[in-house]
């Protein structure tokens, strides 16, 4: 689970692309609101614990080809910094390759295709669905005129997104396909194009009437047959003219059979995909309801939502009022009212710490902190959520509650279940209050904090937690303020620095001394609990060549808590023109949990420490007691 530390979102990027195997492993990669999707080429190499314990990383999820790394609200960031370590431009490899041919179940492939193709825009799409729910709750309270002009102007803003659908979906889409993306761009235009919708057109030999603005299938499946076809005519284009004679002719291919024949077929397949979903929630409306929402979250957990919602989210942001979309956006109310309670009951400061966050980005839909990081650890906690969820999707469908537009997730969403024909947030508010209600009650009733292992006083292991004090008297400060990049921005572990008083070092543990460098400039130390510490004694100490150092201990050498293991002469160090300050980090966190320095002390791991343990003496190791 993600730790609350600054995130260097470029080292970040580099260690999740060498544990995911490499950039040689990623074939393509895409991202949705809270995770980075990889393709790998071989998912078998990549290192799922390292990732996981990563500083950042909430989570590792397969499913469906993809490759998961559950980031949460920093998405963007991490996932501009992987394509930036990668060299792909928005997930697509130099070479035009997005790795769509991979390996994977082929409905969940074209799925994640077609949502991905939308991701990009997604914001723009949620902004033009808050502004039309806004503008419904203006009119609805008098404080705005359906006839002024403002109105007409902001409701054309936010009808904009919707109407132009299919100039969004041509253009990432091609781009997403590897190939150039204003062809897409040019298809969902020539679809949009005012004379050629809801007219007779007679094209070989029929009379085909249809329009295609707010559409997604048609441009979809279109923009995927004209990719290939553009790429295939190109190879055996002259390059002196294949820059518009290669769009020329697909197009002039593409547009009069997509006009006669694939746009008919695809909007007669999503009518009929429609009628399918519609006529099963309509068989047992309640059952089915209770299940959506109850299942939805494990769905979510295995990435593979997108297969129930990815028609009918399409459906909605085509115009028309689905059920399903509304469903799944009340599940989240459910797991946010069980993180609150046991953000209440617990007692557990480090469970505090991240459950309240984790309840804050839940409110706006954000729901896989609290997933991996509170509840599914306490997995009965998880169940609850999952039981209360149900109660939304009784009241959805006991109300007919539908999404008229995507807004987001979350609170947000509430104004997408608005019908602006016949405004009413009673049934929407009481789909969310619920399961939220039911949640916290349920949790709060029958949570309880997990009994922790006696613990001793000492700083070597307590329980499952370690403590380390410093190693040598002085005063400690965060590591950021080293000026190294490579100790302040975390690349070799998490801990402190000292700037010392005193130039010995004692051993902070009972352990081993797995190294000291031929230079004596740093140790590697190794506790009972496994935790490997790193001692570097000044920056850039290592040209000194061992002169201003007197080694006590070697390598292999057993050591004990307290024992002098090195000696060293800061004013020779200074006069070298080397800053004494002195790094201590912990280098394998991937293997013993997470690290936070608090009270002068490195905390390994662990759900709490000792009262009497956080009372400790820092300086008591380095004065040799």
């Amino acid at each position: 689970m993600a730790k609350k530390k600054t995130i260097d979102y470029g080292a970040l990027a580099g260690k999740i692309v060498d544990n995911v195997g490499g950039r040689d492993n990623v074939s393509g990669l895409r991202h949705c609101v809270t995770r980075v999707r990889f393709r790998l080429k071989d998912e078998s190499i990549a290192n799922d614990d390292a990732i996981k314990n990563m500083n950042g990383v909430i989570s590792v999820v397969k499913g469906g080809g993809e490759y998961m790394v559950v980031i949460g609200d920093a998405v963007e960031e991490v996932y501009d910094a992987v394509c930036h370590k990668l060299g792909m431009a928005d997930g697509v490899a130099a070479d035009g390759n997005t790795g769509e041919g991979k390996k994977g179940n082929i409905v969940i492939r074209v799925l994640n295709t077609i949502v991905g193709s939308i991701g990009p825009a997604l914001n723009m799409i949620c902004a033009g669905g808050v502004m039309k729910g806004l503008l419904t709750v203006l009119v609805m309270t008098g404080l705005m005129s359906a006839e002024s002009g403002m109105y007409l102007l902001l409701s054309g803003v936010a009808d904009a997104v919707f109407y132009f659908l299919p100039i969004i979906l041509g253009y990432n889409l091609a781009k997403h396909l590897g190939g150039e993306p204003f062809l897409g761009l040019i298809i969902g235009a020539s679809l949009c194009y005012p004379t050629l919708n809801g007219v007779d057109i007679s094209l070989f030999g029929r009379i085909v009437n249809a329009t295609y603005t707010s559409s997604f299938l048609p441009v979809i499946i279109i923009t995927a047959i004209a990719v290939p076809l553009s790429k295939w005519i190109n190879k055996w284009m002259p390059k002196t003219v294949s820059g518009f004679m290669t769009p020329l002719i697909t197009l002039m291919i593409v547009i009069p059979i997509g006009f006669a024949f694939i746009g008919p077929a695809s909007i007669a397949l999503g009518n009929a995909v429609n009628a399918g979903i519609n006529a099963l929630l309509n068989t047992a409306p309640i059952i089915a309801g209770m299940a959506i929402t109850g299942l939805y979250q494990i769905l979510v957990l295995f990435g593979i939502h997108s297969a129930l919602t990815s028609f009918s989210f399409m459906n909605v942001l085509s115009g028309n009022p689905d059920t399903v979309m509304a469903l799944v956006m009340f599940p989240s109310f459910a797991q946010i009212g069980v993180v609150l309670a046991m953000y209440l009951k617990t007692k557990n400061e480090q469970l505090k710490e991240i459950a309240l966050p984790a309840f804050i980005s839940g409110i706006f839909g954000v729901t896989e902190p609290a997933i991996y990081g509170v509840t599914l650890p306490h997995i009965r906690m998880f169940i609850v959520s999952c039981i209360a969820a149900m109660s939304s999707g009784v009241i959805v469908m006991l109300t007919h509650t539908m999404m008229y537009s995507f807004t987001g997730m979350g609170i947000v969403a509430l104004l997408g279940m608005v019908n602006p024909e016949a405004p009413n947030f009673i049934p929407a508010i009481l789909a969310a209050l619920t399961p939220f209600v039911l949640g916290f009650v349920m949790a709060y009733l029958t949570y309880k904090d997990e009994p922790v292992e006696a613990q001793d006083t000492e700083t070597e292991k307590h329980g499952k937690t370690t403590v380390i004090a410093a190693p040598v008297a002085g005063e400690i400060v965060p590591i950021e303020e080293v000026p190294d990049a490579t100790f302040s921005e975390g690349l070799l572990g998490h801990g402190f620095a000292v700037k010392p008083e005193e130039g010995r070092i004692y051993a902070p543990f009972d352990g081993t001394c797995l190294t000291i460098f031929d230079t004596l400039h740093a140790l590697g130390l190794k506790s009972e609990s496994g935790v490997e510490l790193l001692i570097h004694v000044g920056l850039e100490t290592v040209d000194l060549n061992g002169a201003p150092f007197k080694a006590h201990v070697k390598s292999g050498d057993k050591i004990i808590k307290g024992q002098l293991l090195l000696e060293f002469d800061m004013d020779a160090i200074r006069a070298a023109g080397c800053p004494t300050i002195t790094p201590v980090l912990v280098t394998n966190e991937d293997e013993v949990g997470s690290v936070v320095v608090r009270d002068g002390m490195i905390i390994v791991g662990g759900p709490e420490i000792s009262e009497a343990s956080m009372k400790m003496e820092p300086q008591a190791v380095a004065a040799g007691e």
